[in-house]
């Protein structure tokens, strides 16, 4: 892993601060109707995107996660207006506004998804790795899930192969403590999540998911395990939203004061005071970057403001139709 410098603080302060101000504007928008559907949002786990890209090689290896999936795509390179424009559901969009706020999507920079289906991406990840040791690349995937959907089936069928196959992915599991409005408590006699890879004997363990660091150091070590042919991972990175599950989400579950104690460990603020402890910038300088980020986030809303929406025919292009489907006679009306 690079040493974690100065330029990484200051890339971390700046990268996390724009995720947060990214989706503070996806929800204000969504109030104006501007978004439609669901809008989960990341506010409180930035500390796992960003130590897990530090630890990535951004050349080659994947990420693939579920519907809190806004900022992953930004920070694996693809342009935040494109993000915005397809929450919009615009023609500009990452999928041409076809996808929307839960499927965004990235051939070009290996981000593969956005996936609506609660633990749907699980599967998928380990085939993702799959496809990449069949062909010899040295290439790892990041496959990423909340503690609901530590609890599907399709975990364990998907844990038993990775580990049968030897295959070169790092499962995370993002524990926020609630899935969309239980918690962990409540879903099994056993809160530690990480414990359910211990049965496939894959290397697991528990992560403070709200410090870039530790989470960082965490997946490098899971990251290189794998490149080096050591196999899977199961990382449980204990985090916490500040939102709720997604905008309609009341938060009956938790009370106000428990959300304030978890600010109190911010992960933006805990590398702000590093910055300024260790003198590598001052509060001039980050004022600055805070300037930037907003009239960055304003950039954004302005494209997707202005972006069309995309022809009705664009539908139809996404569907997959046979002319000669064996059994079925097309003359009949």
């Amino acid at each position: 892993m690079q040493k974690i410098t100065k330029e990484v603080y200051l890339k971390w302060y700046e990268d996390m601060l724009f995720w947060r101000k990214f989706e503070d504007k996806l929800a204000a928008v969504y109030i104006q109707q501007k978004v439609r559907g669901f809008l989960h949002l990341y506010n409180g786990q930035e500390a796992v995107l960003a130590g897990a890209l530090h630890a990535m090689d951004l050349t080659k290896d994947k990420m693939i996660t579920a519907y809190r999936n806004h900022v992953q795509p930004i920070g694996m390179g693809v342009d935040p207006k494109r993000v915005m424009a397809e929450l919009y559901g615009k023609a500009t969009g990452t999928s041409q506004g076809l996808g929307g706020s839960m499927h965004i999507f990235s051939k070009e920079h290996r981000f593969y998804g956005g996936h609506g289906i609660v633990g749907g991406q699980i599967p998928l990840g380990a085939g993702i790795a799959f496809g990449d040791k069949y062909h010899g690349k040295d290439a790892v995937t990041i496959c990423c899930f909340g503690d609901g959907a530590a609890r599907q089936g399709s975990l364990h069928e998907t844990f038993n192969l990775a580990m049968l196959w030897n295959l070169p992915v790092v499962f995370v599991c993002e524990n926020n403590g609630y899935a969309m409005g239980t918690s962990v408590a409540r879903t099994a006699n056993h809160t530690d999540i990480w414990k359910l890879g211990l049965g496939y004997e894959m290397p697991s363990g528990p992560v403070d998911g709200m410090n870039p660091i530790k989470v960082a150091e965490a997946f490098d070590e899971a990251i290189q395990r794998a490149r080096k042919g050591g196999g899977p991972s199961f990382l449980e990175v204990k985090t916490y939203r500040y939102r709720g599950h997604s905008m309609s989400d009341a938060q009956h579950y938790r009370t106000k004061d428990e959300v304030e104690e978890y600010k109190k460990i911010d992960p933006i603020t805990q590398v702000k005071d590093i910055i300024l402890e260790k003198g590598y910038a001052t509060e001039a300088d980050l004022k600055a970057i805070d300037k930037d980020v907003k009239k960055r986030v304003s950039e954004c809303e302005k494209f997707a403001d202005e972006s069309p929406y995309p022809d009705k025919s664009v539908m139809y292009d996404a569907v997959y139709e046979q002319e000669d489907y064996p059994f079925i006679d097309h003359k009949i009306k």
